[in-house]
């Protein structure tokens, strides 16, 4: 056994690992679970906002028991993973006629935030249809956005992998937080319809 384990930051010594041993003898109808956030509670470990790292923990514990240095109890309930099966959005028609004309025919053009909306429905089924790696599940915190031109709501769908590109439905996750907005989104100053 190495003299310390290291998880997410956190140094585990041999003897922790004696102590967690311990916790899981003295509370043998404990599930997962309940052992780690018993063992938070002991260790004082919390995140910034000051809830328990309970899923860490649970991390930690299966990492001790596949290196076979705890026990665990067996896994009594999993629960249903909508990630597993994913159903594809159901395609939405819309008039895919060219724009033609200037910009300023089309305002005022109105950006809408709309995850957790009736329209997220919509923004999903026309990444899924127009992006050509189709729709999938955004990790992490995330924004999905429409934009909506006079005459609407119909949404004006271009793309957002260049940007030169007028982008009319765009979506932003934790992970592109750091980057440039102006990559994300881009006013042309001739938008080609």
């Amino acid at each position: 056994m190495p003299a310390a384990w290291r998880y997410r930051g956190r140094e585990i010594s041999a003897e922790e690992i004696v102590f967690i041993r311990r916790l899981i003898a003295e509370h043998p109808r404990a599930s997962r679970r309940a052992l780690s956030t018993k063992l938070c509670e002991v260790w004082g470990w919390k995140q910034a906002n000051g809830s328990p790292r309970d899923m860490v923990c649970r991390g930690l514990l299966l990492m001790l028991h596949r290196a076979g240095q705890i026990e665990l109890p067996r896994v009594r309930f999993t629960p249903p993973n909508p990630l597993v099966r994913r159903v594809q959005p159901t395609p939405v028609l819309i008039d895919t006629t060219a724009l033609r004309g200037p910009l300023s025919e089309l305002q005022p053009i109105e950006f809408e935030q709309v995850r957790r909306t009736p329209e997220e429905a919509l923004f999903n089924s026309l990444i899924e249809q127009h992006h050509y790696l189709g729709y999938e599940q955004p990790v992490g915190e995330h924004l999905k956005y429409l934009a909506w031109a006079k005459g609407g709501p119909w949404p004006v769908w271009r793309g957002v992998r260049r940007p030169d590109i007028w982008a009319a439905a765009t979506a932003s996750s934790a992970g592109a937080l750091k980057l440039d907005v102006a990559i994300l989104v881009s006013w042309p100053t001739t938008p080609a319809f």
